[in-house]
């Protein structure tokens, strides 16, 4: 590829034999703005979640268990080999390294894209060849020549109202977090953390309320590091009332220079560069209080969720209603099908946009588990199979994501058995009962058991936790037993309930609900649905469904009528009293 010898010519000119390019842009975030995808540029894969090496003499990316297939497809031809992150096979990237680079070689990267956790593992796993760190080689914007500049979208704020806590609190509460652990400043580089802390919210990242910007919060005042133009006077001021001052962007490698006191910086999840120009602090590294105070929603967060998620399950009900009387009847593709969705959405109110790249695929592309329909790979419905939608929304009031997948005419005894029995898994998980302190590492199990009886499995996590009108995917907890350091679930989480099945080149099912963790008595923490969508009953064959777990999806199905039926037109309305009876 004509980018990859490039690439090799600025690393050959400054003595690198291998050049690392990860996905993030020097906040880690999952998804990135423009700018930032460089890996994509240089290797035409175009998933979330992948880091490509280049040396002198070969290529290599790996990606996770989602991007499987995509990857296959996409690096065909590159001479880029795919490496399976995960698999028992499969090499880390470190001792990748470590066994192709020769002794007192030099590793680039840019600093400000590689966190401090990674880069510190490369120096441990290379230290015995004697392996130099070249941490300040940006070379993507020469390879790249109309590389897209940063993002500068505007910056909004919400109101108390909505969030159930100023911005002066939040900072207060801050702060008493960095007294107890003696903190003379928390370093926060996260964008979503600063967009929450804050009460402000941006459009610097595709489908995520972000904008770019980094803050340290000291005992007396706060300085946060973003570009002027994007603040509105009012919001500048309002800042500045709450001890708030805006400085340049990149100036926040100065700043901390400056700093010779105790800084809280988590080095799993600030960039490199930070923690170099961290070189006269004593680095405080655990993981920054915002995280937990931003997963842990208030009663008026968990309110105005609720009710986001009444309105995106309205659009996605007449989604689903539309689409079982037009297949077969006019024509829709993927595509189409997902602006349609969006269409449903925008006539609900304060809808602000969709909460990640929508996920339309029919049949086959099923498998795929974060498929993307492009012009070239739009397929046409037609009345038979499955239609597998992953799609979520932004809200005024929240952030929804939900997988519902559709039979769209006539299927196969083995796809049924598969909606069944990742519906069981589902619906197992939706009615877990479990001890206060319990991680979603353990919770996992209980998903999967339906499918493990039969010799199934996913490769990807049961669940995910969802930010308040912020970003699709958050920490700090997860359901999955690979997770490492989850967090115990806790009253006011908000996480996904997502198995899935998929069989490459001929379906994949999902059925993915957001629930909401609370109290079940005392000691006891259960799951409440927030995603308010029927499943298609026409996708279940009750022989792989327990007793209880019927018990469980008439009761979800009545719950869906009784909520949504008054707010329906009244054909709709009739339809969804048919779908959802007893079975």
């Amino acid at each position: 590829m004509k980018q990859i010898d490039e690439l090799r010519g600025l690393m050959s000119a400054r003595g690198i034999f291998a050049y690392i390019v990860p996905t993030d842009d020097f906040h880690g975030s999952e998804y990135v703005g423009a700018h930032f995808k460089l890996r994509e540029y240089l290797s035409g894969f175009t998933g979330s979640a992948g880091t490509l090496v280049v040396t002198l003499d070969e290529a290599a990316l790996w990606t996770d268990g989602r991007y499987f297939i995509q990857a296959e497809r996409e690096l065909s031809g590159s001479g880029i080999a795919l490496m399976k992150a995960g698999e028992p096979q499969t090499p880390t990237i470190e001792r990748f390294l470590l066994d192709k680079m020769p002794e007192n070689s030099s590793l680039g990267f840019d600093g400000r894209t590689v966190t401090t956790a990674f880069a510190m593992r490369l120096c441990k796993v290379l230290n015995p060849k004697n392996i130099t760190l070249k941490a300040d080689e940006d070379l993507g914007g020469t390879v790249w020549k109309n590389r897209p500049p940063l993002s500068k979208k505007p910056v909004f704020e919400l109101s108390e109202s909505v969030c159930g806590m100023s911005r002066r609190e939040k900072l207060t509460n801050i702060r008493e977090k960095m007294k107890a652990e003696n903190a003379d400043c928390l370093a926060v580089s996260a964008l979503d953390e600063i967009a929450w802390a804050l009460n402000l919210r941006g459009g610097d990242v595709d489908c995520n309320p972000v904008f770019l910007s980094f803050m340290l919060v000291f005992e007396d005042r706060a300085e946060l590091f973003a570009e002027r133009s994007i603040f509105s006077d009012e919001i500048v001021w309002n800042l500045k009332n709450d001890g708030v001052e805006i400085r340049p962007y990149e100036e926040v490698y100065t700043a901390l220079k400056s700093q010779n006191g105790a800084v809280w910086a988590d080095l799993k999840a600030v960039n490199y560069r930070m923690k170099c120009s961290l070189e006269n602090a004593r680095i405080i590294s655990k993981q920054s209080p915002v995280v937990m105070m931003k997963a842990v929603k208030n009663s008026v967060e968990t309110a105005a969720e609720k009710s986001a998620h009444i309105k995106d399950g309205i659009a996605v009900t007449r989604f689903m209603y539309w689409l079982k009387h037009a297949v077969g009847r006019e024509k829709i593709t993927e595509i189409s099908a997902a602006e349609k969705l969006d269409e449903f959405r925008k006539m609900g109110g304060g809808y602000l946009g969709q909460s990640f790249e929508p996920i339309m695929a029919y049949g086959e592309h099923g498998a795929i588990v974060h498929y993307s329909a492009t012009e070239e790979t739009n397929s046409v419905l037609e009345p038979r199979g499955l239609l597998l939608s992953d799609t979520g929304g932004h809200y005024s009031d929240g952030t929804t994501d939900i997988t519902r997948t559709f039979v769209l005419g006539e299927v196969t005894e083995e796809e049924k058995r598969a909606f069944s029995l990742v519906l069981a898994a589902h619906l197992d998980l939706l009615g877990a009962v479990f001890p206060k302190g319990v991680r979603g590492s353990v919770l996992d199990g209980i998903a999967r058991q339906s499918l493990w009886r039969h010799g199934l499995d996913f490769n990807h996590g049961t669940g995910h936790g969802v930010g308040f009108l912020l970003n699709v995917h958050e920490g700090p907890q997860r359901i999955s037993w690979r997770a490492v350091n989850d967090a115990p679930l806790a009253e006011g989480m908000i996480t996904s309930d997502e198995p899935g099945l998929y069989f490459e080149g001929k379906f994949g099912i999902r059925h993915e609900s957001l629930v909401l963790c609370k109290k079940a008595r005392d000691g006891f923490l259960c799951f409440e649905p927030l995603t308010c969508v029927p499943f298609d009953p026409e996708g279940i064959d009750k022989k792989y469904l327990t007793d209880a777990q019927t018990t469980g999806f008439n009761e979800y199905q009545k719950w869906v009528r009784e909520t949504l039926s008054p707010l329906l037109p009244k054909d709709e309305a009739e339809w969804l009293a048919e779908i959802t009876k007893p079975i």
